[in-house]
């Protein structure tokens, strides 16, 4: 007699944004150089991808053109950027407001495609546009003004989550056609598989050593790419052919809230009062950016 393991969509996606919400707090956890961490997490994220795509997906993989190869790479590098600049954010400004910036990719996406695609902004978006941006500078000013800070240096901490928000907002776009004619599969082993040498280059160029680590990093380095990568983010992707992708939107901006909750029990890092009302301001923003670009 066979069974058949039903899972919903609903709880996926929970555990989706739970797996993701505890990226930073393994990140931050980590005593090892922020490069080399964003290195191991691409890295044991792509290794178990690599068998698959050769032996599958062959043919596709043999059939990328030139062209798309060009921006597959250029959506790679964009990546490795991303997590480079983030993950050195979470060493100067908190959790929340670090986790809060770089989660408004779809803010830059919008933006990225009205310059560069000349695609339609609505109303909607330029609202959602200008509440996220008056968000950001809450987050930013509002705490350096009022004197209370939290982290060695938020405004430069703050400035590379938003650097890596833009990176992955480039991501976003340089794979956009890609994806309409290539598999995801043999598309994410390229584009990860260009992200982890980018990010082999700048540790190597930081002079970081790619061994001699204790054992607890290595588990949080796995943990990074089972827990954000492969728990969280592939689940997301299963989650969108079972739901609207406009719900899937809006549950990511769960990660900033679920990363808070986690830092404050982990690391005991209590928000600032103008990192939570700054923050809530961004996340409407993107809510209203996302889900009409979305749809």
């Amino acid at each position: 007699m066979s069974t058949n393991l039903r899972v919903s969509p609903a709880v996926g996606l929970v555990i989706a944004v739970t797996a993701v919400s505890g990226g930073a707090i393994l990140v931050r956890l980590s005593d090892a150089p922020s490069s080399v961490a964003a290195f191991y997490r691409v890295l044991f994220t792509t290794l178990p991808l690599v068998p698959v795509a050769l032996w599958r997906y062959r043919t596709q993989l043999a059939g990328i053109t030139r062209q798309d190869l060009i921006f597959a790479t250029l959506s790679g590098i964009a990546l490795a950027l991303h997590f480079a600049a983030w993950f050195e954010s979470l060493n100067w400004t908190s959790v929340a407001a670090s986790v809060t910036l770089v989660q408004a990719q779809p803010v830059f996406v919008a933006l990225g495609a009205w310059l560069l695609l000349r695609e339609r902004v609505t109303s909607r978006m330029t609202v959602g546009i200008a509440v996220a941006v008056a968000g950001m500078m809450a987050m930013s000013l509002g705490d350096l003004l009022g004197g209370v800070l939290v982290g060695p240096r938020p405004i430069y901490g703050n400035g590379l989550a938003l650097f890596g928000a833009i990176m992955a907002a480039g991501y976003v776009l340089a794979g956009r056609s890609i994806r309409q004619r290539v598999a995801l599969i043999p598309y994410v082993v390229v584009v990860y598989g260009v992200c982890t040498l980018s990010l082999l280059a700048i540790v190597l160029a930081e002079g970081h050593a790619l061994t001699g680590y204790p054992p607890s990093e290595w588990a949080i380095f796995v943990g990074l790419a089972v827990g954000p990568g492969l728990l969280g983010h592939t689940v997301l992707n299963w989650a969108l052919a079972h739901l609207k992708s406009s719900v899937v939107s809006v549950s990511l901006l769960g990660e900033p809230v679920g990363a808070t909750i986690l830092a404050f029990v982990f690391l005991a890092e209590a928000p600032t009062a103008f990192t939570l009302a700054g923050g809530a301001v961004v996340l409407g923003g993107i809510g209203l950016t996302a889900t009409e670009s979305r749809a």
